[in-house]
């Protein structure tokens, strides 16, 4: 069996415990990003398996179509990057683990990007290594108001940080998740416009599908206070296109901490919103620690195995096994 793993950067899978779980498997680990599909294709040709590292290669028809030996991709939770109705055609098996606990990771770093944003810490650093010192105020946590949009398991874990950190945390997002919200003793705001109007930090935990694509509008950014902060870890594409950077300039936020770009990975210098004055911005990283990824990949590697052995678990086209 010949397994492919798709853009593994830093080449960090080999050294986690779990990558013991492929013995015996032919496995080849790319580290670097093919965004040509022909490219891409003529890597892949060979391989019975490929493993996605998140969704950093889309897997389209067009790929599909020019890779006949390949009959498995595994990966993790959801899978809008992935073509299904093509890998069914062509008897490509998709398994991707959809259950799992909180992603500590994500939650924590969409507080570490609040409080950059809160104590505007990457002006201050530059700063002090420009030899200057204090560039200006910051603002507390404490005390302020959270709102958080998308009341899901990382939604859960925030308002529980924003607990801790003696602020008050107020939910809104879909019907069932204000509900979950207030049957846990959470606030839930009035409306939507309340929502946005009274937050000092929005952060957006809501998963992207073509429902949701869009869901915060410029309208939306347009009502929060000029010295508020938005924080996005979860995905670019929940925001109306363009309306983040017509935003910051209108200064309604006042600043952005996001993880999470329209196009990844940013390739090009300049990017007006990527440098943009009032944003904090990091290269999607939000998942990236080595805790998260021994999780993540223990149940890819284990959909390898189950399939190899002929019991493929986690099947999201399991028809494609019939064929």
């Amino acid at each position: 069996m010949k397994l492919a793993i798709l853009d593994d950067w830093f080449d960090t899978l080999r050294g986690l415990p779990c990558f013991a779980r492929l013995d015996g498997i032919d496995v080849t680990i790319f580290t670097d990003h093919e965004p040509d599909v022909d490219r891409l294709a003529a890597r892949l040709q060979g391989f019975d398996a490929v493993v996605l590292f998140r969704e950093r290669t889309a897997v389209t028809r067009e790929l599909v179509e020019q890779l006949p030996d390949l009959k498995l991709i595994s990966q993790r939770s959801v899978y809008p990057h992935i073509d299904v109705e093509a890998c069914t055609e062509h008897g490509v098996l998709v398994c991707s683990n959809m259950s799992g606990g909180v992603s500590h990771a994500a939650a924590e770093m969409t507080w570490a990007l609040m409080l950059a944003a809160l104590r505007d810490i990457p002006r201050q650093m530059e700063s002090l290594r420009a030899g200057g010192w204090q560039t200006g105020v910051g603002k507390s946590a404490h005390g302020r108001q959270i709102g958080i949009l998308g009341y899901g398991r990382i939604g859960g874990q925030v308002a529980d940080y924003a607990d801790a950190f003696g602020m008050k945390a107020v939910i809104w997002g879909s019907e069932k998740g204000r509900a979950r919200a207030a049957a846990d003793g959470r606030i839930v705001a009035a409306s939507r416009e309340e929502f946005f109007a009274t937050s000092d930090v929005v952060s957006l935990h809501v998963r992207l599908k073509p429902a949701t694509r869009g869901m915060v509008t410029a309208a939306d950014l347009a009502m929060m206070k000029p010295g508020s902060v938005l924080v996005n870890t979860s995905r670019a594409g929940l925001i109306e296109e363009g309306a983040l950077l017509d935003a910051l300039n209108a200064g309604r936020p006042g600043m952005a901490a996001i993880d999470v770009f329209d196009e990844e990975p940013i390739s090009w210098a300049n990017d007006p919103l990527a440098t943009h004055p009032n944003l904090i911005g990091t290269p999607h990283i939000g998942f990236v620690t080595e805790d998260e990824f021994e999780i993540q990949f223990a149940d890819i590697f284990d959909q390898v195995v189950a399939w190899r052995d002929g019991a493929p678990i986690n099947m999201i086209n399991p028809e494609a096994a019939a064929s």
